[in-house]
């Protein structure tokens, strides 16, 4: 069981604090999921990744439209492949493997982005 102090967030007139919130929960349930997908995907096309990494970042706030909207980075590293090959594991992956990112697909915006890899070996 998972026993939290939640805090209401300073984004929705909440104190904020040092407590969790409902964005940071979202946030590890989807990198961890989206890792899980981006593994698949490479485990799939017979490339298994050795080391890799998804940090999410969830943001709140209010639209023009008076509606809380989420935003999510995905920020995914993998040191040892091209950048190439991890952006195209990571867009199969969203477009076809995570739940979180076929749940939120059309409701919230999603941004990926490869922050560590080897150079590509194209010239």
């Amino acid at each position: 069981m998972l026993d939290l102090q939640l805090a209401y967030p300073k984004e929705l007139g909440g104190p904020g604090g040092n407590a969790t919130n409902p964005e940071q929960l979202f946030a590890a349930g989807y990198a961890a999921c989206f890792e899980n997908a981006l593994m698949r995907v490479a485990r799939e096309r017979k490339t298994p990744l050795s080391k890799s990494a998804v940090t999410a970042h969830v943001g709140i706030g209010r639209e023009e439209d008076g509606y809380f909207r989420l935003k999510v980075d995905l920020e995914i590293s993998v040191p040892d492949r091209d950048r190439t090959e991890i952006e195209e594991l990571a867009r199969i992956a969203h477009e076809e493997i995570c739940p979180y990112s076929r749940a939120t697909r059309g409701n919230i915006e999603v941004n990926l982005r490869v922050v560590s890899a080897s150079p590509d070996t194209q010239a």
